[in-house]
Formats: structure tokens, sequence, C-alpha cells
């Protein structure tokens, strides 16, 4: 990544919070089971019209390779005029083995608004189709990272960008590959929604049942556009329709705020898939189904295929409530920071989160370095890093290769950034490089909110030094 694309920076109005509403990618999933049975024996012929599309609140650039949503160059969906016929396949089982992991993303919109919008909600599930376990982990908005082709900002900022730069595969590929680089796992798809979806879902299966472990009240819950709906309620258990059950998830009126709201989130998907679960529920989900169906696809945007919905929603329906896991990336691994033009960000624990990653998704144990272990931790990692001088100071890329590989760091690369006016040095790791990065930051003295994930480094490189003003070699 050049520097130059770290100071591509567009910034929109202030918006009221909005959660995106996730949870109907995973209602989607689990009532496309009885639906699509219904569907595909009495009204095949209705199929074509039933396919998800791209919504009028999230136009499309360029698709992510493999997505099922298409714009022409008129800006028309193919799919509507045209779209193939529900597959027999789509019944069957989902046949593969390996991890799924699914990026849910709630879009931040209001007053109607068009145009490129943030998420204010991002959450990951990830289901082990052998061992008939899943996962949700939920990551805050305001959590400080790279993003690809743009820098250091929010992760709320990632889907935004996408779509104002017109990234291939827009906000949602931009968003995808921003999380993938922070956690170091791949993912598979994405479903972006709006808030619409999932009233409409919740309305139709008859509400949730949710206990409320802590009375709420909130006067400046914001409504559909720029004023305020109150909303408050009690401890206890409570029957929700689905505003209440949007309002619920949506507030920030607790001490916690944007973690506790991750928690009430992820309590009501568990909500939903137990509602869906009923056999009562399949009578009533088969009589609605046209009408889920189309709220579906004026609200959802996602690379899955019918098909793949289809497949995932009965491998969901095998996973027993006790296999499903949940995790917050809460205060136990990010801390509160303000950065230098004032704004209050979460800067993440990378060693606490790569533990909670490992956690969920089973890669390789990483060992957590130790002090006095950092140097041969480093060696085993054999990162290849680069130097560029983001200083005004003759020479200092080369005088701090020669201090650096001294400590036995394996400098691949120097030259200069493409500014030098670079106020704080800034550390970018294009991998999974932890002890090398930690060591970096103790032998220059690097913040930890100036050490960040990247991806596709433009050269050959693992880790990227930007040396800034406030570092200089140290006297022998």
């Amino acid at each position: 990544m050049t520097s130059s694309s770290k100071k591509r920076r567009a910034r929109s109005g202030i918006r009221l919070p909005l959660w995106a509403l996730i949870l109907v990618s995973v209602v989607g999933l689990l009532v496309l089971v009885g639906s699509s049975i219904w569907l595909f024996r009495t009204v095949r012929g209705m199929s074509s019209t039933l396919e998800i599309s791209s919504p009028d609140f999230e136009p499309v650039a360029e698709q992510v390779p493999g997505a099922a949503v298409t714009v022409n160059e008129n800006g028309n969906n193919p799919a509507s005029e045209s779209a193939p016929l529900l597959s027999t396949d789509a019944l069957k089982p989902w046949s593969g083995t390996e991890r799924i992991s699914i990026l849910l993303l709630g879009i931040d919109q209001r007053c109607e608004e068009k145009g490129p919008a943030h998420t204010d909600t991002m959450m990951i599930l990830t289901i082990d189709p052998v061992g008939l376990s899943a996962s949700m982990l939920s990551l805050p908005r305001d959590l400080w990272v790279e993003i690809p082709e743009v820098g250091l900002d929010r992760i709320n900022q990632a889907h935004y960008f996408g779509e104002l730069y017109e990234y291939p595969g827009g906000g949602p590929a931009l968003a995808m590959e921003t999380v993938s680089a922070l956690l170091g796992i791949p993912l598979n798809y994405y479903v972006t929604v709006n808030f619409d979806a999932f009233i409409e879902v919740v309305d139709l299966i008859g509400g949730i049942t949710i206990d409320v472990p802590e009375a709420i009240d909130d006067p400046t819950y914001p409504d559909r556009c720029y004023g305020y709906d109150p909303f408050s309620i009690d401890v206890g258990t409570h029957r929700l329709d689905g505003t209440q059950a949007l309002k619920y998830a949506r507030t920030r009126a607790t001490f916690g705020g944007d973690v506790d709201r991750a928690g009430r989130q992820q309590a009501v998907i568990l909500a939903v898939r137990d509602q869906v679960l009923q056999l009562d529920m399949l009578p009533q989900l088969i009589a609605q189904s046209p009408r889920l169906w189309q709220t579906l696809q004026d609200n959802v945007r996602t690379n899955l295929t019918l098909d793949e919905g289809l497949q995932l929603a009965l491998l969901m329906q095998e996973i027993p409530a006790d296999s499903i896991q949940t995790a917050v990336i809460d205060y136990n691994y990010v801390y509160n920071e303000t950065t230098p033009d004032g704004r209050e960000v979460l800067v993440p624990n990378r060693d606490a989160i790569r533990d909670l990653r490992n956690e969920i998704f089973t890669p390789p144990a990483i060992p957590t370095p130790v002090i006095a272990d950092l140097p041969a931790l480093m060696r085993e990692e054999n990162a290849r890093v680069a130097l560029y001088n983001g200083t005004a100071v003759f020479g200092l890329a080369g005088a701090t290769q020669e201090y650096l590989q001294k400590y036995g760091l394996n400098i691949s690369e120097i030259g200069n950034a493409d500014s030098a006016a670079y106020r704080t040095t800034q550390i970018i790791d294009y991998g999974d490089h932890p002890s090398t990065t930690r060591y970096i930051t103790q032998l220059m003295n690097v913040p930890p909110l100036n050490t960040s994930q990247g991806s596709k480094p433009e050269g050959d490189f693992d880790v990227l030094v930007i040396i800034g003003d406030d570092w200089r070699v140290p006297e022998p």
C-alpha cells in the first residue's frame, strides 16, 4: 500500500447511529428451508421473481466474483428480468467440509438516503459443517484498523470508502478485506441488509421472546430520520414485535454502549432462530413465504447464491443451540484512545484478539510471547521489514536500518515515503507477524495506536515501518 493512498479521506455529515439489521441474514437462511420447499413444489414458475436482487439502498459498482447480484450497463438488475428457476440442488444438504465464514453488515441509512453508507454493525458468522458448530463474533464500529487502499480509520468506514471510491466489489468487498486482514482469516460470503428487512421478518414470524437483564431508558433513541423516538424496557421476559426488537437491538443507552449493544444483537439473533425452528412455525412461514421473499429482495444484498442459501439453511438447522457460541470484541480486547485529529477510537489489543480468534476459528495455535522470548520468536517469523523515511532528516532510514539489524531484524528494503511530514512512526503488518511488530514497537517506542494490519503490500516485504519525526536513532 502506498502512503499516498492513506491520505485519501472523505467525510460525510454526522449520522445518527442505526443498527444495521444483520440478523435478517440468519433468519433468511433458516426460513428458506420451509418456504423454498413450498415454492419449489407448488409455484415453481414464480421463482424467477423471487431471487434476491440488489436493492435501491445499495448501488453496486462492481460485483465480487461469484456474487449472485449483478448490474448491467443501464444500472438494471438482469436477475429481476430473467432469473433462473430454483435448482433441484437447492434442497440438498451442504456438501462442503471447510469452515464457512460470513460477514454480516448492517447499513446506517436514514430518510430514504441514497449513495455511500457506513456500517453501524459488523458481525462474523462462522460455521463448522463437520463438527456441527457455529460462532458469532461482533466487532465494534469504532475499532481503529487499517483499511486497504485507504489507511488507518474506524472499521465502520470501510464499506463507505468502498462505495465512494468504487473499489472492486464495492463496499462489501472492502469491508471483507478489512476484517480479513484484521483477524487473519478468510471470509467466504457477505450479507448486507437494512432495517426494513428485520422489522418485516420479525413481524412475519410473530415476534420474538427476549429476557432483558437490564432496564433501558433511551429518551434520545433516533427515529427513521433525524428526530427522536424514545424507547424504554424493564427487566424481565418480553414479547417484542419487529419495531420493538429493532429498538432493543439498536439502542446504546446502557453503560457499555456499543459493547452492550453487540451482546443484545446476538441475543436477538438467537431468539429469532429459536422462534423460526419451532415446529408450529412452518405453516405460518409457508403462508407468508411470498411476502418474505419480496422483503429480502428489496432489502438484502449478498454474494450467496440461492442454492447456497438454502443449503446453509439446512446445515444451520442441524446445529444444536448449545453448539453455538457468541463473542464480542469488548473492553477485554480494546482500549480507548484519541487520534491526533481528536477522534475517540478503540485500539485493538492484537495479542488478545488473536487469542479470541484462535478460540473461535481454531487455526494453528500461536504462542503468546513474553518480553524475553521476542527476539527468538521474531527470528522464527523471518519477516521482511521495509523502512520508509517519512521525515526531512536525510539518511534516517539507513541509520535506522543499521540500528535494527543489530537486534536481528531482517531489513529487506529502505526508501522514502510519499511525504516528509509524518509526525509519528507507523507500523503496518501485512500478514501475521505479531512478535516482529511488537519487537519493533519496543525498539522504536512506537505507540500501539500507530500499529495496524494491512494487505497487498506494494513491495517484497511483510512489515512496513514509515519513520516519523518522533524517531531518532539512539546514541551509542
